[in-house]
């Protein structure tokens, strides 16, 4: 399936075609048909496998139908963390970049008066953190009475950081009749009521977790010291990494920073990330894929599309919060039957994400301490307790689920896939 057969307008798919996108992925090509009717989604998705444009190109065809007769905000879409929020203000101004549609994104930490000063400009869609959200509606800047898309994203977090309240609140002040999606990447008891309540009659979307890594690719983590991490990656592009390698950052900063110090150490390296042009981005990853540069250093986001055929070595140089997003990155190595390594850097304050790493995928990734660089603090990868055996009818549920499945990450299909 194209985007095209998804009955997209040209705006958006040109937006997409310019950012290198071909193919959608599974809940893009089930979430977007359902959102253009008008229905109620109920999406069962995990980070990475492309749920923000699953809503966002379909309310943008939708918003820019309307006609705009009033400067209030009529979607807006809730996050729990600044990090999502931005990202997902940073792909509405991807996808929606030939539309004249206005957006911002709101969160707390930063000065509300410069927020407060664009949202006076009048927008279209919103998005934001609970908190900071009811802060602007307290002070009467911001009104939601004019809202006919409602988008709550990783409601199962939003949970687990307290936010249950400040949702039901936010809730209350939207107009009746609207359109909800609702996403989460599990449905424990609280969050199917809170669901139920939100949603009318609603679709029901749902792609596998991602939890398996490539088979062919051998994983190790390095335990190193944070401010030793450039100095450890100087040392394997010089002695193991003989071939080109991605590198993933966690943050933009971090990915120039890092390109400054290989540049400094006679190591050539480009950054890619949200704030580079889109010129640039191309350029860099063209000759990443040429062969001209060796190292291409990635934000998770700026990465999504990237398809390097016999990319032999992936560096977490940071490793992500999000398990899935581990898995994803290490596999657009070891593809189409070829091996490949991933080689992770774990500091201290980073030893939880690994463990989660561990949890999802069912393994503990061997540790290297013997290096250079070794952490003050050694440690050694936990053993996991084996997975209780399942009864028959588990067993066949297991199975049959299995045949069904037909979702796969996107770095392991064929084409590219837009985030």
């Amino acid at each position: 399936m194209s985007f095209k057969e998804l009955k997209l307008i040209d705006p958006l798919l040109k937006a997409i075609h310019k950012e290198g996108y071909e193919t959608p992925t599974p809940i893009q090509s089930q979430a977007i048909p359902v959102v253009l009717s008008g229905r109620d989604l109920l999406g069962c998705a995990q980070t990475g496998t492309g749920k923000s444009a699953a809503f966002i190109l379909p309310i943008l065809q939708q918003l820019n139908s309307l006609p705009n007769k009033e400067k209030a905000v009529k979607a807006l879409v809730l996050a729990p963390t600044r990090e999502l929020a931005i990202q997902i203000n940073e792909s509405i101004a991807t996808y929606g970049q030939l539309l004249p549609l206005k957006h911002q994104v709101v969160y707390g930490g930063v000065n509300i008066n410069t927020q407060i000063s664009g949202l006076k400009k009048g927008i279209d869609i919103l998005v934001a953190t609970p908190g900071r959200l009811l802060d602007l509606v307290g002070q009467r800047v911001l009104t939601l009475r004019a809202v006919s898309h409602f988008v709550l994203d990783e409601a199962d977090r939003m949970l687990d950081m307290g936010f249950i309240h400040d949702i039901k609140k936010v809730v209350a002040l939207l107009p009746i009749k609207r359109q909800t999606l609702f996403f989460s990447a599990t449905m424990p008891p609280e969050i199917t009521k809170l669901a139920n309540t939100l949603l009318k009659n609603p679709v029901r979307v749902e792609v596998t977790p991602v939890s398996s890594t490539a088979e062919k690719v051998t994983q190790v983590v390095y335990a190193v010291d944070k401010a030793n991490k450039p100095k450890l990656l100087l040392h394997l592009l010089k002695s193991e990494v003989r071939d080109h390698v991605l590198v993933f950052t966690r943050t933009k900063h971090g990915a120039d920073r890092l390109v400054k110090f290989l540049a400094k150490q006679g190591v050539q390296a480009a950054a890619i990330h949200g704030n580079k042009s889109q010129n640039a981005r191309q350029n860099a990853l063209q000759a990443f894929k040429s062969g001209q540069l060796k190292v291409l250093i990635a934000t998770d986001i700026a990465a999504r599309g990237i398809d390097v055929e016999e990319l032999k070595f992936v560096i977490n140089f940071d490793l992500p919060n999000e398990p899935e997003t581990y898995v994803h990155r290490i596999g657009r190595t070891g593809r189409a039957g070829a091996s490949g390594k991933a080689l992770s850097f774990c500091d201290l304050e980073e030893r939880p994400y690994l463990q989660s790493i561990n949890n999802l995928t069912n393994q503990a990734i061997p540790v290297i301490n013997e290096h250079p660089f070794p952490a003050t603090d050694k440690f050694v990868a936990v053993p996991l307790p084996k997975r209780p055996l399942q009864n028959k009818s588990e067993k066949a549920s297991t199975n049959k689920n299995r045949k069904k499945r037909r979702f796969r990450p996107a770095s392991a299909q064929k084409g590219n896939r837009i985030g």
